[in-house]
C-alpha cells in the first residue's frame, strides 16, 4: 500500500509509533518491578519467617536498585523487546544476574551475608527469572496489534532504481515528493527532514552513481538511514540490512534511541523547569529593564534551524534597538557594535540574553545540550555556513541545544572567518557521534565556567 500524501506532496500523513513504543517501555519496566517484587514475595509466603534474616521487602530492595540500573543501561527496555524478545529475555536475565552480585558484594562488605536467607533468596530469584521471561513474551505477542505489525514507521524511497515493493506500507517515488539529494539547496534538508521526521527507518532505492548523494542526505535526518544494495542480496556482508527480499547498504542507524532520547528529555525538564522557577525574579527583572531603555518587544524571536533541518522560532532576549535587531541573521554581532543597548551589552556579555530559551527546551524545539542552532542566512567570512561544508546539515540530527561541545570549548562569538564554523562544526560531530548522558552531565557543569566569555559581545 502506498503511503497518502499530506497537503504538500513531499509531506505524508503516518502516526509515529513512538509513543506507542514508549508506552510499552513503561510497561515492560513497571512489570518488571512487579514481578521481581511477587517473586520474592511468594518465596517468603512458602518459606516462612526467619527469625534474624533479611526481610522479603529489604531483599526486594536490594535487588531492584542494581536491577534497574543495569537494566537501563544495557537497552533492556528498548525496540529488542518487541523484535527479538529472545534477546531481550537474555538481557534481562544479565541485569538480574548482575544485581545478584551487587547485592552479594554489598551483604559481604556489611557483615550481613549470614542474613540473607539461602533459600528463600534461590527460590525468589528463580521466580523473577521466570517471571521476566513471561513478561517478555506478554509483551511480544500483545505488541503487534498496538504497533500495527511492527516497533518502528518505515518508509522507502525511489529514486531510480525500481524493486519490488510488495509488503512495504510505506512507499514514496521521488518524482512525487519533489525531493532530489542536493544539499547546495537548502530547501532540500528542510523538505526531507520534514518527510521523514515521523519515521524510524528510511531506505532509498537509487543507482550505484547517486548512492553518495543520497548518502549525503540520510545522514541529516535523525532515523536509521539505509540504501537498497541490490548487488549484496546473495552475498551475506556485515553492515547491510534488508526490506522486502532486497539488501540494504546501513548509512547511519540514527543519532540517539528511543531510549537515550527519553533519558535526554528526562534530563531536560528535570534541570528546565525548576531553572525557570527559581530564575523567574531575574528574568522578571531583565524584562522590565529592556522595555524601560528602549521601546520594543522584551523577547527577540529569530527563525532557526532545528532538529531534521526544521526552522523554529528562537527565544532571546531582546539585545538589540527594536529597530536594527537582525531578523535573519545575516550580520554577525561585532565588538563594539553599535546596534547593542546598554542593557544588551550586559546581559550578552553574562550569557543572561540566552535564558528564555529555556522556554524552548520546555516546549521541546530544543535541548539544554546539543548543537546551537544558527540562522539560515548565518555567514562565515562571506560564505554561508552550508556553502563551506554539506557536513553542515547533519549536525541537525539532534535537538539543538542551550550549550553545546563546541560553546565549552571556546567556540562561540561571530564567525569571521572559515575556521570559526569549521572548528564548531567538528565539535557538534563529534558530540553526535559519541553521546552519552555522563557528557551530558559534564558540558551542562563545563557551561558554568564559560559563561561570561571574551567572545561574548
Amino acid at each position: 500500500m502506498n503511503l497518502p500524501l499530506a497537503k504538500h506532496a513531499f509531506i505524508p500523513e503516518v502516526r509515529s509509533k513512538q509513543a506507542s513504543r514508549v508506552l510499552l517501555y513503561a510497561q515492560l519496566f513497571l512489570f518488571d518491578i512487579l514481578a521481581i517484587g511477587m517473586a520474592f514475595v511468594l518465596s517468603a509466603a512458602f518459606w516462612g519467617f526467619q527469625a534474624g534474616a533479611i526481610g522479603s521487602t529489604q531483599l526486594v530492595l536490594m535487588m531492584l536498585v542494581p536491577f534497574i540500573g543495569f537494566a537501563l543501561n544495557n537497552g533492556v527496555y528498548s525496540s529488542t523487546a518487541i523484535s527479538s524478545p529472545k534477546q531481550n529475555a537474555q538481557s534481562a536475565l544479565l541485569a538480574l544476574f548482575f544485581a545478584v552480585c551487587a547485592v552479594i558484594c554489598v551483604t559481604y562488605a556489611l557483615e550481613a551475608s549470614h542474613r540473607v536467607p539461602r533459600a528463600e533468596a534461590a527460590t525468589g530469584l528463580a521466580l523473577s527469572a521466570i517471571l521476566l521471561i513471561a513478561n517478555r513474551w506478554l509483551i511480544a505477542h500483545t505488541a503487534a496489534p498496538r504497533l500495527q505489525g511492527g516497533p518502528l514507521n518505515e518508509l522507502l524511497i525511489i529514486d531510480d532504481l525500481e524493486i519490488d515493493c510488495d509488503g512495504i506500507e510505506n512507499v514514496l517515488h521521488m518524482r512525487v515528493i519533489g525531493i532530489r539529494p542536493d544539499l547546495s539547496d537548502p530547501v532540500m534538508p528542510r523538505r526531507f527532514g520534514q518527510l521523514t521526521k515521523s519515521f524510524d527507518r528510511v531506505i532509498v532505492a537509487c543507482s550505484p552513481g547517486r548512492r553518495e548523494l543520497w548518502a549525503q542526505l540520510l545522514l541529516t535526518c535523525s532515523a536509521t538511514s539505509e540504501i537498497v544494495m541490490p548487488e549484496f542480496d546473495r552475498l551475506p556482508v556485515v553492515g547491510v540490512g534488508a526490506i522486502a527480499g532486497h539488501s540494504t547498504h546501513i548509512v547511519s542507524r540514527g543519532k540517539l534511541s528511543t531510549t537515550n532520547r527519553i533519558k535526554k528529555r528526562t534530563l531536560d525538564l528535570a534541570v528546565t523547569v525548576p531553572a525557570i522557577i527559581l530564575l523567574s525574579p531575574l528574568l522578571l527583572i531583565i524584562a522590565a529593564a529592556i522595555k524601560i531603555e528602549t521601546p520594543g518587544p522584551v523577547l527577540f524571536r529569530q527563525k532557526r534551524v532545528g532538529r531534521n533541518n526544521q526552522l523554529f522560532d528562537i527565544f532571546k532576549f531582546r539585545s538589540m534597538r527594536d529597530d536594527r535587531c537582525d531578523q535573519n541573521g545575516d550580520l554577525s554581532t561585532a565588538r563594539g557594535d553599535d546596534r547593542i543597548t546598554q542593557v544588551g551589552r550586559l546581559i550578552r556579555a553574562t550569557s543572561i540574553d540566552e535564558l528564555p530559551q529555556l522556554f524552548n527546551v520546555l516546549i521541546g524545539d530544543m535541548s539544554l545540550v546539543g548543537p546551537r542552532p544558527h540562522a539560515l542566512g548565518s555567514l562565515a567570512g562571506d560564505q554561508l555556513f552550508w556553502e563551506i561544508d554539506q557536513k553542515y546539515w547533519e549536525r541537525h540530527a539532534l535537538k539543538p541545544g542551550i550549550t553545546g561541545l563546541a560553546q565549552v570549548r571556546g567556540f562561540r562569538g561571530a564567525t569571521e572567518l572559515r575556521s570559526d564554523l569549521t572548528q564548531r562544526l567538528d565539535a557538534d560531530l563529534e558530540y553526535l557521534n559519541s553521546w552519552t548522558l555522563g557528557r551530558e552531565f559534564r558540558i551542562l557543569l563545563a557551561t558554568v565556567a564559560v559563561l561570561i566569555h571574551r567572545n561574548a559581545f
